[in-house]
């Protein structure tokens, strides 16, 4: 825009101003029912970009059809939703109001089940603080079983929480898919722990499904492994000590709490551990109902 041009629009935007066709900062704080700090937040913040800024004096100028725009950046701020969010929101409501609502919805959701997850997490912790560990820890059932040596296909990968059920579903699907040229499988598969996954540690995790015929396990690995991260070993026969969980308490805390009773029931036994921790999944994770039970949680013991 060639000077002339801008000089042209900075005279008709200030006769505006004069006309009371634009407000100032002040009357359109008062009008929207909002702070000018928090006017100048969202304008830096690019979800609110005034009418008219005067060249010399910097001064805020907006439309009155600005202020429902400002008044819901101030709600949706409310309610904690990201800034990236908000934007989204309110550029599409001034396009597509049912399509608007139907994105706050979901963020919504979103935000309900992580409330839910903190919520038990707070509980969990609680009793925790409060010494009220062994009564959580009472409320699961542990066991041993006897498991054979197993000729396994895996796949290991360093993983963080977040990543960790997207990732658990892909990796074993691959590996049963995989088990068919290996003679099939011979037990359930499971995920071992060979460090803590949590926030400060990435594991690794490894995914294991038992197959039956260790040769063509090994022939399948040599072919494809090296594009699937994937290996083979034969794991010697354990006992492993387990209690049993639903679908829905494979989540956090729930399965920490798990995890916590067996290791507590090991302890009480004084026995030693003699492998990593691991998950049993035994169930078909997708037609079990959150009541079922879908999961062992166990550790090898001797």
């Amino acid at each position: 825009m060639d000077r002339e041009l801008v000089e042209l629009v900075e005279l008709v935007d200030q006769e505006r101003v004069r006309s009371g066709e634009l407000l100032t900062i002040g009357a359109f704080a008062a009008r929207s029912r909002l702070s000018p700090k928090a006017l100048r937040l969202y304008d830096r913040l690019g979800l609110l970009t005034p009418a008219h800024v005067d060249a010399t004096t910097g001064y805020r100028h907006y439309r009155a059809d600005q202020a429902e725009r400002a008044r819901m950046v101030a709600l949706l701020r409310r309610l904690d939703m990201p800034l990236a969010r908000i934007a989204e929101v309110v550029e599409l409501a001034e396009l597509d109001g049912p399509s608007a609502s139907d994105l706050l919805a979901g963020y919504w959701a979103e935000a309900e089940a992580r409330f839910a997850s903190q919520r038990t997490l707070a509980e969990y912790l609680r009793g925790r603080l409060s010494g009220r560990s062994s009564e959580m820890y009472g409320k699961f059932v542990v066991e041993t079983v006897d498991v054979p040596e197993q000729v396994l296909i895996t796949q290991k990968r360093h993983v963080l929480p977040d990543e960790l059920p997207t990732w658990i579903e892909a990796s074993l699907g691959r590996l049963e898919d995989a088990a068919k040229a290996c003679g099939g499988t011979t037990g359930a598969p499971f995920v071992a722990y060979h460090a803590e996954v949590s926030q400060e540690s990435d594991g690794p995790a490894e995914a294991c499904v038992p197959v039956a015929d260790e040769a063509a396990a090994r022939a399948w690995a040599e072919e494809h492994g090296r594009a699937w991260d994937t290996g083979v070993r034969v794991e010697p026969a354990r006992r492993l000590a387990y209690t049993r969980i639903t679908k829905a308490q494979v989540a956090d805390p729930q399965i920490h709490a798990a995890f916590e009773a067996v290791e507590e029931w090991i302890a009480e036994r004084e026995l030693n551990h003699a492998g990593p921790c691991r998950e049993v999944y035994f169930a078909d994770w997708n037609a079990a109902g959150p009541q079922d039970a879908v999961c062992d949680v166990a550790f090898p013991v001797r």
